[in-house]
């Protein structure tokens, strides 16, 4: 097997060989297969396993195959695109320009392409180069923030970032009080001060515990054995007894695990994710068990054959597993019975069953719990299994399986389909059996669905039944010899018939002659049955008596009987009749003119006489029926012609019995009829006002005739004589009828040839319409005249007389003839043009009308659309549409009038364009809202530039926006930008002298704008409230040079501020505070001051002074016997970090502002840190058993008396880098040089803080409390 390669270059930019290629041509040896003698065989139902082989494939080799491109050429050729990229980044970022825009587009383009680079670089699998998602991702981000600092051109603070990078790598050096630069943290924490580490460890005691989690068991058909988890913690045991009891007789037998099968759990139990080859750790062994029984940790032997220590639990109870069935019980059920439903528990109690129960499509889940026999006690229902203790005497009474049986005994309120389904049972150990696919428990047991798991059955309604139209006081009367079918109703306790059921009925029959006998009717009366063929039939009857229901059912249920129960049959005698009759005579001409008929039927009324008449012996009869309502009747037969008739009466029917023949003789006469008249129609007639009204009435006897009529309206009759008329129709006509209302024409009487005049009653009716249809135009708001929107439909108002419909004819806006149709006597004519229209003809569904003179006509105008223009001094030049404004200064306000026509409120939508001085803006759409004609619209002044404000479109409360019917309206305005001013170098120092002289320094300021200037400046001095202002003005140029007056200066420091400036424009700029200012000075000599009131300090302390002067300073000044001079080129701070112990004092300082030197004579007092040595400085370890003692030295370093804190942390493996759990911390005080302590609790000891005389010191990360008991917090 070659080894890798050391790596080497092959060619310019070569990258080394990948060490993984080599390693891929052969896999390593613990990646190989076992043999198959060496491989284990799979344990059951065993919990989440580790690996004992790679169950995936090494990674896959390069996208691109090795033989085409070898990987370091591969990487080569990524990071030459990454180049190209960063390359192809740097050119855009050199054409970019100064628009947000630009930028946001390249910032999003190079987030794209970097994103799709580094993500798809993985998808290589270039050797080197597959780094993990999470480093891809912090790539990216990384990429994204350059992108996003080189685009939008944030500065990159190079300077501040390599000082980072420099206190990261190498730390943040100070100078020291000899003046060299030294790492602080190397002085502060130096860990050589505390040494030493005491570890006690306490031997363990070994333990063994059977089923520490109380686990339940159950054993079934589907799982035949169990594995109980024993628990054993510090050893390693050779046997383990474990004792059984059976549930059912009691009897004990001890299980032995020998030493073999406790090596067999423990390579089983050593492919758990939870195992541990730690010898101090726990384990867990699983034991398989096939019994049902209660099971004891009997025995634990170690390696010393000593007995291990054994956890007193609660027994381990093995039981079978629990089982739910329901008792199958009658399909079909009445509603109203109760369900009588049983659900069989098996198991050990008390047991829980939750079911379902179905109602139809309706489902409620039930719960079952503390099923148990009676009189039965179990410790699981009394307490937590969980805090049981092992009892002296084994009972397992209370353990065994039981059968009990749950009733469910509720009532069947609703018909339809019920079912009960079992969906888990659940035993007194919590052992779970689930009988649905619903339960998602990973300890629940499933059972295979079964038809003992589930109950269905059909609520049927119950029948009812009642007579309908019949009883003892109605009788149902049926001809004799027929049959009829009892009226009865079907229903139910549903109320409606049952569907698709048939009806068993049970009745009593009494016949006729037994009631009229009266007295005991028991004797006679007769118990039936019917069962009917098809649903809905009835029984049929046929002989007279008394029917009484007692009983009905149907299919399934039985029923009630309701009232009446009772029906009545009769047999009615069939219908008879005599007649009578005798001859009419005519009183004028003594001749025969009928037969007056009189009937006497017996029978059952009403009755229908079938009659049948024959004339002059023809052919062609006439047949009618005759209806008599009583037991007696009279018929007028009086033909209108004359002949020889002939009467026959065919038969005769009553309510019971049709068409029964009746022998009875003929009627026959000679018949000469007297003079009459009749009108041919005599329907009412409708006219119109000035039409006649004409009838034909038809004449009988011997002509020729003379016939008087009247015509009658209003009271007022007009009689007419009409002679000589010898056709058998002749026709009336009217004369025109010019008043409206109600005519009755009257025929008064007829005289025939003979001289018989007979009075008439025949009328005929006639209606005159009272008025003539009409039409006019109605009213809108008051008025014939409306204004409406331009375009929009508008409906007129009609107001028309008459019948509908009319037809309505009319002038339009054009003068052209139009027709409509109307329907209802206020109907519309809706029109979208603007003018005058005339109503010209109208008619109804009869007659034609008139027109209303005086509202004929109706005009229409259109609404004036809205208008917007400007007020008249809103402008200084108007160039046809467009109005300019005079010029105004950045951030001033300023507004326009608009003023609106219309009809309020209005708005305007007009377009912001700005032509900013630098850059561009975006167009921007904005409202004008006005609630009343006039609006004031204000200008944007906040940036620079030429404003065009162009209104585009414009509405109010009637119009809608209209490009085609507004003119656009643009104003436009010039805004300049404030004046400007800076100080050419803010933030800078300008030194005077506190006495005037030569060559003093000015302060150069830059300005823009349009010149001349005038600058206000401020002069706030140190220590006073009020500033001064100073004036400059007409300033030439856009720079200038301050000069401050000597009278303005005060000693000490000033601030500078530029407060104002104005430029030939008119335009002023205020200043704010946080513009850059720069300072002033005005120095006499400078001072040291300690800013420190102590003299003392430790080594690793910072000695810090006050300078006061102008930087940069010269300090002089002396350690340990030995002259030095720092300088101080800024700040008003002097600090020396305290190296090593000595003696350091000032001699002498001078600033830059004058030549003047101060003497003062500072000196500090430099002590060395405090030391601890613990158990000599090196870690020691010490076995102690439990009850034991161990001593600890500590050995201190520096100036009495001495304070050291103390901590007790757990202990750790000696190559652990994870530091332990603090446990207690604790502090003590010791005069001397050295202190002994002793400890029995384990754990590790080391000192965290110790403290002198004069100086302390503690280890970095431990926060040590006040208090000596207080465990300590990180």
């Amino acid at each position: 097997m070659s080894t890798p390669q050391t790596p080497r270059m092959r060619g310019a930019g070569a990258y080394p060989e990948t060490p993984l290629t080599t390693r891929r041509a052969q896999r390593p040896a613990q990646y190989a297969p076992s043999s198959p003698g060496m491989q284990r065989a799979p344990l059951p139902s065993i919990p989440t396993l580790k690996s004992q082989q790679p169950t995936t494939s090494p990674p896959g080799e390069p996208l691109i195959p090795e033989h085409i491109i070898d990987p370091p050429s591969q990487r080569l050729y990524a990071v030459a695109i990454w180049v190209g990229l960063w390359t192809w980044r740097i050119c855009d970022l050199m054409a970019l320009q100064e628009s947000e825009e630009q930028s946001l587009w390249l910032f999003m383009k190079w987030v794209a392409m970097d994103g799709i680079f580094l993500f798809g670089l993985p998808s290589m699998r270039i050797p080197w180069l597959e780094w993990s998602p999470a480093t891809m991702t912090l790539l990216f981000l990384a990429h994204a923030f350059a992108d996003g600092m080189l685009m939008f051109r944030i500065p990159i603070p190079l300077g501040a970032g390599l000082a980072v990078l420099w206190r990261g790598v190498w730390g943040a050096y100070e100078t020291a009080v000899n003046e060299h630069n030294v790492n602080p943290n190397t002085i502060m924490f130096n860990e050589s001060l505390i040494l030493g580490r005491q570890v006690i460890h306490i031997l363990p005691e070994g333990s063994a515990v059977l089923n520490p989690q109380r686990e339940a068991f159950c054993i079934d058909a589907s799982r035949t054995g169990v594995k109980l988890p024993i628990t054993i913690n510090a050893t390693s045991p050779i046997g383990i007894d474990i004792l059984r009891v059976d549930l059912e007789t009691q009897a004990n037998e001890t299980l032995h695990i020998s030493k073999s099968q406790i090596k067999t759990l423990h390579k089983e139990a050593s492919r758990l994710l939870s195992y541990s080859d730690n010898p101090n750790e726990p384990k867990t062994l699983y034991y398989t068990v096939k019994k049902p029984g209660l099971y004891v940790l009997a025995k634990v032997l170690d390696q010393s054959n000593l007995e291990v220590s054994r956890k007193k639990l609660a027994h381990t109870v093995v039981v079978p597993c629990p089982k739910a069935e329901i008792v199958a019980t009658t399909k079909d059920k009445c509603k109203g019975e109760t369900a009588n439903v049983a659900l069989q528990a098996i198991g050990t109690p008390p047991m829980r069953i939750r079911y379902r129960k179905y109602v139809n499509k309706n489902h409620q889940d039930i719960t079952s719990e503390n099923i148990q026999p009676d009189d039965f006690f179990s410790p699981l229902s009394k307490q937590d299994q969980n805090s049981l203790v092992v009892p002296n005497r084994v009972e397992t009474e209370w353990a065994r399986t039981r059968s009990v049986s749950v009733p469910i005994s509720e009532s069947l309120a609703t018909s339809g389909t019920w079912s009960y389904t079992i969906e888990e049972i659940v035993d007194g150990f919590g052992n779970k059996v689930s009988y649905s696919g619903r339960d998602k428990d990973e300890h629940s047991r499933h059972a295979p669905k079964s038809s003992n798991n589930r109950q269905i059955f059909n609520v049927h309604e119950r029948p009812n039944v009642v007579f309908n139209g019949c009883s003892p006081q109605r009788p149902l009367k049926v001809a004799q010899g027929q049959y009829a079918s009892l009226p009865l109703v079907y229903g139910s306790t549903g109320k409606n018939e049952i569907a698709n059921a048939t009806y068993h009925l049970e009745y009593r029959f009494t016949p006729e002659e037994s009631l009229a006998a009266g007295g005991d009717l028991s004797a006679v009366q007769e118990i039936k049955t019917f069962k009917p063929h098809a649903s809905g039939q009835k029984p049929l009857v046929q002989l007279p008596g008394l029917y009484t229901l007692t009983g009905v059912a149907s299919e399934h249920c039985s029923g009630d009987v309701r009232e009446p129960a009772s029906c009545l049959l009769e047999n009615p005698p069939r219908p008879s009749l005599t007649l009578t009759s005798e001859p009419i005579h005519d009183k004028c001409a003594g001749s025969s003119i009928g037969l007056r008929a009189d009937l006497d039927l017996a029978g059952t009324p009403p009755f229908a006489v079938q009659m049948k008449m024959t004339r002059n012996d023809e052919r062609q009869h006439t047949f009618w029926t005759e209806r008599v309502n009583g037991l007696r009747g009279q018929l007028q037969l009086t033909p209108p012609q004359a002949g020889n008739y002939k009467y026959q009466i065919l038969s005769v029917s009553d309510a019971v019995y049709k068409e029964q023949s009746v022998n009875v003789e003929a009627l026959e006469q000679a018949i000469k009829p007297s003079a009459s008249a009749a009108f041919v129609r005599d329907e009412k007639q409708t006219l119109c006002m000035d039409e006649r009204a004409s009838w034909d009435v038809a004449l009988v006897g011997d002509a020729p005739f003379k016939l008087e009529y009247e015509l009658v309206h209003n009271g007022k009759r007009d009689k007419k004589v009409m002679d000589g008329l010898t056709e058998p129709i002749v026709e009336i006509k009217t004369d025109p009828l010019h008043d409206g209302g109600d005519y009755t024409l009257a025929l008064v009487s007829i005289t025939d040839n003979v001289g018989c005049k007979e009075f008439l009653r025949a009328e005929a009716k006639v209606a005159v319409r009272h008025q003539k249809p009409k039409v006019a135009f109605g009213q809108i708001e008051a008025r014939r005249t409306v204004d409406s929107l331009e375009g929009k439909q508008i409906a007129l108002p009609l107001r028309l007389t008459g019948e509908a419909p009319w037809t309505v004819k009319f002038l339009d806006h054009n003068g052209s003839l139009q027709a409509m149709r109307a329907s209802y006597p206020n109907d519309r004519l809706a029109v979208d043009q603007a003018g005058i229209y005339e109503l010209m003809e109208v008619s109804d569904n009869f007659c034609p009308g008139v027109v209303d003179s005086e509202a004929k006509q109706f005009q229409v105008a259109w609404i004036a659309r809205p208008e917007l223009r400007l007020a008249p001094d809103g402008c200084v030049v108007r160039k046809g549409n467009t109005c300019i404004k005079s010029d105004v200064c950045e951030g001033d306000d300023d507004a326009v009038e608009v003023l609106f026509k219309g009809a309020p409120p209005f708005e305007a939508a007009y377009v912001q364009h700005v032509k900013p001085e630098k850059g561009a803006v975006t167009p921007k759409n904005k409202n004008l809202r006005a609630a009343l004609n006039v609006a004031s619209l204000r200008m944007d002044t906040q940036q620079a530039g030429t404003y065009d404000y162009k209104f585009a479109t414009l509405k109010d409360s009637n119009y809608d926006p209209s490009a085609k019917h507004f003119s656009p309206l643009t104003i436009q305005q010039k805004v300049h930008s404030r004046p400007s001013a800076a100080f050419t170098t803010p933030g800078k120092t300008y030194s005077f002298c506190s006495v005037e002289s030569e060559g003093e320094e000015v302060i150069p300021v830059t300005l823009h704008g349009q010149p001349p200037f005038e600058l206000e400046v401020e002069i706030k001095h140190h220590g006073s409230i009020k500033p001064e202002l100073v004036h400059y003005n007409n300033i030439p140029s856009t720079t200038h040079d301050i000069r401050i007056p000597h009278s303005r200066l005060h000693l000490g420091k000033s601030a500078v501020s530029l407060r104002r400036v104005s430029d030939a424009r008119g335009c002023a700029r205020t200043l704010d505070s946080t513009t850059p200012r720069v300072q002033i000075s005005v120095h006499d000599a400078p001072t040291i001051t300690p800013l420190e009131i102590q003299t003392d300090y430790c080594v690793g302390d910072r000695i810090n002074f006050g300078l006061s002067g102008v930087a940069p300073f010269q300090v002089f000044y002396t350690f340990e016997g030995q002259q030095r001079k720092a300088s101080v080129a800024s700040g008003n701070t002097f600090r020396r970090l305290a190296e090593k112990p000595g003696t350091f004092a000032i001699t002498g300082l001078q600033d830059s502002a004058s030549s003047c030197r101060a003497n003062p004579n500072l000196t500090k007092h430099i002590h060395g840190m405090p030391s601890v040595r613990v158990s000599n400085g090196r870690d020691s370890y010490v076995d102690i058993h439990e009850g034991g003692e161990a001593e600890i030295l500590f050995e201190f370093g520096g100036v009495p008396p001495f304070e050291f804190t103390y901590i007790r942390s757990s202990n750790t493996e000696k190559a652990a880098k994870k530091k332990g759990t603090i446990l207690d911390m604790r502090s003590e005080i010791s005069d001397e040089r050295s202190m002994r302590i002793f400890a029995s609790e384990e754990g590790t000891y080391e000192v965290v803080a110790i403290k002198d005389a004069f100086c302390a010191y503690s280890k970095p990360g431990i926060k040590v409390e006040s208090d000596k008991r207080k465990r300590l917090q990180y």
